[in-house]
């Protein structure tokens, strides 16, 4: 387009009311002479990136004036008296083309209150085509159409144009209407109006706002979950209904996001909301709902769905989409039977849910959204089809998945330069295995707080412009590697209790426990790299005090695996076996999420509260484990389980023992072996202590020789005669 005569007009009112709803501009007649002369002229108002509108002459407007609508005024962000730059606007040949649709959302400039009206979408057409007819368009312009007794706003939310040789029909800023233009209508939310007489070829895109689009969700490394709800839950909606009936399908009704915490599902049902053109979802906390008097919980079920309820009698298939978004549902729809509160509302509450999603007279026009940590906890009727039909895992998200999530949390400071330019975001994706979307916004929080820090002067502090320097806040890698130290995942690694259990590091004495090391670190490289394999167990066993739990820890630290986790007796004092059991199936769920996983179970018999009188122990905790420990895990995951005891026969007795893959016996310490671990330690006489390392009859526990050297040690020496009386106090010779 070309723009000449470019001139500042002040703002004033359309000559008349009439001449309000034409959606022209008007100029004095001189000035309309002098840019185009007898026909309409073309203007564009506000800059290259305003809107452009017909302009026409009249007697009442005066010289260097423009007369604007109220809507005009508005859109062009001008009042009355205020100046406003004004150019001809020359339209090239594309845009002479014309559009081939123009998409309109229609609401109403003002509301009455003798409910909704009925705007037959032909006739509206018809109307906008001849009475609109060679007008501009410009995205997001609005303009109002006499209807009736009523006056309609139009909102522009989508312009094709005409395709000009063989160039496809592609979506533009702006274009020209002209006879061959569709007009496509959505009904703007929460509008009193409802539109009839719509071809199928246009209801069909009623269900999404016509401004939407997935760049704008904000949500990164669930492009697969996002596919996946799309595809299950709203391409039908997408379809005439006519279709559907000659089908045999009804629409999905309802869906459940479950996960690990902090992986994104509110922010998903958040998102789905503002992406589709229907009522403002329901949010509903689970808890809300129970109320404390009789019935009271199953009216609040009632009274979500009645809304949607009157507008299905009213409109029919017409109806807007109603939406509710149950935040932990599980905390309400609990499997039936299970509570033992003696008021059963908990059932009841499920059963009114399942009859308003499923009943007899159930409706089409509502979208049910759950979302839940816990899945098993829901009742299993409200899973099956028709119900919360699709069930869509928010899992952890990948490498990828997390790049993204990165870039959009540091978007902000990306673009006002507070992003050093040595932070590599891609390395960073590699770093945080197995980080939630909320891990990562902390992650990116953590690493801004240590560039806070740098620029706060605390001995200024009582004047806050001195105490803080913006000028050069940066944000550096440096910041991301030490928030990596301070933020851990959830589903991360142990290393505190791991790094407990080998305080004293690990002292390779000789070529019997080398081998047990070397051994249980091919079998998981080797279960790393096997198309086929998805588990390995391994037990570590030995006599008491052998070091069978230093190996396993360092084993699972050394694999590098994203997701470790210790399972010991030390966590589990004081709690019954019922809640023993669940927190071991709980950790082994938590391995089936993780795509590498070590799990550690150290001391078996401690933890079946294993003791030899009577015999004593739980069952429940080793059907657990049984259970557990021959789980095959999913799809691409792989689970390395590394277990340690002192009591190899008593498991074997336990049918325990078989459900390891591999077991590794750790030795104890022969004499030699034992000068070895002395001679490491940094004794200087070792080879003095041979003869009192030959009386002892067994074989030395390694824990306890570095007991007895450390409390017999002094300046590098072990006193032979005190070494000897500590090895009789412990009871070793």
């Amino acid at each position: 387009a070309r723009f000449v005569e470019r001139m500042e007009k002040r703002v004033t009112s359309s000559p008349t009311q009439d001449l309000a709803l034409t959606n022209c501009v008007f100029l004095s007649q001189p000035e309309h002479a002098l840019l185009g002369g007898e026909t309409d002229v073309y203007v564009l108002l506000g800059g290259e990136v305003g809107v452009v509108f017909t302009a026409r002459a009249h007697d009442k407007v005066e010289a260097s004036c423009v007369g604007l609508n109220a809507v005009q005024r508005r859109i062009l962000s001008v009042s009355n008296g205020s100046t406003l730059m004004c150019e001809v606007f020359t339209p090239d040949g594309a845009e002479a083309a014309g559009l081939s649709s123009a998409t309109l959302e229609v609401d109403v400039v003002r509301a009455r209150a003798r409910g909704a009206e009925q705007i037959d979408v032909q006739q509206l057409s018809q109307e906008i085509l001849s009475k609109y007819a060679l007008q501009f368009l410009t995205m997001e312009q609005e303009f109002v159409v006499p209807w009736k007794d009523l006056n309609l706003l139009l909102r522009v939310k989508g312009l094709e144009a005409i395709s000009v040789g063989a160039e496809a029909e592609q979506t533009v800023q702006r274009g020209m209407l002209v006879s061959q233009t569709q007009p496509l209508f959505v009904k703007a939310p929460s509008a009193p109006i409802t539109l009839v007489g719509q071809p199928d070829n246009q209801k069909r895109t009623n269900i999404f706002r016509a401004d939407w689009s997935f760049e704008k969700m904000g949500v990164g490394g669930l492009d697969q979950e996002f596919s996946d709800i799309f595809r299950r839950a709203f391409a039908s909606r997408i379809f005439p209904v006519s279709v559907l009936r000659k089908l045999g399908i009804s629409h999905v009704k309802g869906m459940l996001l479950y996960g690990p915490p902090g992986t994104g599902k509110t922010l998903i049902a958040r998102q789905i909301g503002k992406m589709l053109n229907g009522k403002e979802p329901k949010v509903v906390h689970g808890p809300e709902i129970l109320s404390k008097y009789v019935g009271q919980s199953e009216e609040n079920i009632r009274a979500l769905f009645a809304e949607a309820e009157a507008e299905m009698q009213e409109k029919g298939d017409d109806s807007e989409l109603h939406i509710i978004i149950f935040d932990e549902i599980d905390s309400v729809c609990k499997q039936r039977g299970s509570t033992r509160d003696g008021t059963g509302v908990h059932d009841t509450v499920v059963n009114q849910l399942l009859s308003k999603i499923d009943g007899v007279h159930s409706l089409n026009n509502i979208l049910v959204i759950g979302m839940t940590n816990r899945k098993d906890m829901i009742d299993e009727a409200l899973l099956r089809p028709g119900r919360l039909e699709v069930q869509v895992e928010i899992s952890l998200p990948d490498e990828k998945g997390r790049f993204q999530i990165l870039s959009i949390h540091t978007a902000g400071m990306k673009q006002a330069k507070y992003l050093g330019a040595d932070v590599n975001l891609g390395e960073l994706a590699g770093a945080t295995k197995n980080f939630s979307g909320a891990e990562i916004e902390g992650l990116v929080k953590s690493a801004a707080s240590f560039a806070f820090g740098r620029q706060v002067q605390v001995e200024n502090l009582n004047n806050p412009k001195q105490a803080v320097s913006t000028d050069s806040l940066q944000v550096t890698m440096a910041d991301f590697e030490q928030a990596l130290k301070e933020v851990r995942p959830a589903f991360g690694i142990s290393n505190d209790d791991l790094q407990a259990c080998v305080a004293g590091g690990i002292i390779p004495y000789g070529g019997s426990i080398q081998q047990v090391i070397n051994s249980a670190a091919s079998l998981i490289t080797q279960l790393q790299a096997s198309a086929r394999t998805s588990l390995i167990s391994i037990l570590f066993e030995g006599d008491p005090g052998s070091g069978t739990t230093a190996l396993a820890a360092t084993t699972a630290l050394k694999s590098g695996f994203p997701f470790v986790k210790l399972i010991s007796p030390n966590g589990m004092i004081g709690v019954n076996e019922n809640t023993k059991a669940q927190m071991i199936a709980r950790v082994f769920e938590d391995a089936h999420r993780s795509p590498l996983s070590v799990v550690v179970l150290d001391d078996l018999e401690r933890l079946l509260d294993y003791v030899r009188i009577g015999p004593r122990f739980s069952n429940v905790v080793l059907q657990t484990l049984l259970t557990c420990i021959k789980k095959v895990p999913p799809k691409r995951t792989k689970l390395v389980i590394l277990a340690t005891t002192s009591c190899a026969k008593v498991l074997e007795s336990f049918e325990l023992l078989d459900a390891f893959n591999v077991k590794l016996h750790v030795p104890t310490l022969s004499t030699d072996a034992s000068l070895r671990v002395l001679s490491q330690l940094g004794v200087s006489n070792a080879a003095e202590l041979q003869p009192v390392l030959s009386t002892v009859g067994i074989g030395l526990p390694i824990k306890k020789l570095l007991l007895v050297a450390e409390m017999s040690m002094a300046a590098g020496r072990i006193d032979p005669a005190l070494f000897t009386s500590t090895l009789q106090d412990a009871g070793l010779i």
